[in-house]
């Protein structure tokens, strides 16, 4: 078993289970009527259809995280077992991914949201894992 896929693959469910509950605890709780589940108050220039998609894509990136932990958690238990080339593409992508997107939030934000360190430690861990 690859330890580091699997730390990373535990890590990306934790980070996005973080994200959606956060997200809807700071950020769209304000904007939902009472008893909805989408957020449909809006604000200056912030038309309803925009905030749905804002919300959707929210939650989105959260299982897309889940997807990409699911894999590492897989590839981590099993490599041992098989190395293929689709394997070392699966993690060669997340390594991409977790790596680009921590410089995104980090830019992005001025390094205010912590997010982009848990995006980096991942990636760093697909590194490490896979010498």
């Amino acid at each position: 078993m690859n330890t580091y896929f699997l730390v990373a693959g535990i890590l990306c469910f934790v980070l996005g289970l973080g994200h959606s509950i956060l997200g809807e605890y700071l950020i769209f709780k304000e904007k939902r009527n009472k008893g909805q589940l989408i957020p449909s108050k809006t604000g200056t220039g912030l038309k309803e259809r925009h905030l749905r998609i804002i919300w959707a894509t929210w939650h989105l990136t959260s299982l897309f995280g889940w997807c990409i932990g699911a894999l590492l958690v897989k590839i981590a238990i099993e490599k041992n077992r098989q190395v293929t080339e689709l394997t070392d593409f699966l993690i060669t992508s997340a390594r991409y991914t977790m790596l680009t997107s921590s410089i995104l939030v980090l830019v992005a934000t001025k390094g205010k949201h912590p997010g982009w360190v848990v995006l980096l430690f991942i990636g760093l861990l697909l590194i490490i894992g896979k010498t």
